[in-house]
């Protein structure tokens, strides 16, 4: 009878930490919401250069005319089945935010979500997002001008690697280049992927398709 008393109290114990493991399991593949302060904004200056890649049956041409350097808080991210040329080029999306975004993520329930390679979010009121607001500017606008949806393509394996890392709440720095991409198949297919060169636009075609050449998780 003794045993067994032991052996019955051992039980929710058990339970428990399953429960915990499995509660730090959900945190480490989801990630977290939190803020980071002092993020400025993205740095984008003038580079053209040219890429070939090909990838099964698709050859691709991958033109830039830009470089890009940005260091951002990781507000989202999706990840795309290698079903089809997009989701094989870029398998992983990421939703960046920064300047005072950053800064109030945690203080603000911002719903952010990814979905059919848009981000998006939402709030419970526009005086809760009002502490983002920029000078001259309404909160929401100030949301668009400090957050953007990117489709990640990787350089190399390395980069791959360190991009499949990345959870909701970390602290990056990306650099490489904002590009354009045209391809074709077999049978006459074709493909083309253009990127945002700004942050101002919203909308259609306002993705940065971001080709990765350095990835680091700062913390």
């Amino acid at each position: 009878m003794d045993y067994q008393r032991r052996q019955r109290s051992v039980i929710p114990y058990i339970v428990l930490i399953a429960l915990a493991l499995t509660a730090a399991f959900f945190v480490y593949k989801s990630g977290r919401r939190r803020a980071v302060a002092g993020i400025g904004e993205p740095v984008q200056t003038a580079e053209k250069g040219h890429i070939d890649r090909t990838i099964g049956e698709w050859k691709l041409s991958i033109d830039y005319d830009y470089a890009y350097d940005i260091e951002a808080l990781v507000i989202h991210t999706k990840d795309y089945p290698e079903t089809d040329i997009g989701g094989k080029l870029a398998p992983r999306d990421l939703a960046l935010a920064w300047g005072s975004v950053a800064a109030y993520n945690e203080v603000i329930d911002f719903h952010w979500g990814q979905s059919n390679r848009w981000y998006h979010w939402s709030a419970d009121s526009y005086e809760e997002i009002a502490p983002v607001a920029l000078k001259g500017m309404d909160a929401a606008t100030s949301i668009s001008l400090q957050s953007a949806n990117n489709h990640i393509i990787a350089a190399d394996n390395s980069v791959k690697n360190t991009i499949k890392k990345i959870r909701k709440g970390d602290h990056v720095h990306l650099k490489g280049y904002l590009v354009n991409i045209s391809g074709t198949a077999s049978g006459g297919k074709t493909f083309s992927w253009n990127s945002s060169t700004t942050r101002t636009d919203t909308g259609g075609g306002s993705c940065e398709v971001f080709y990765v050449t350095f990835a680091q998780i700062l913390h």
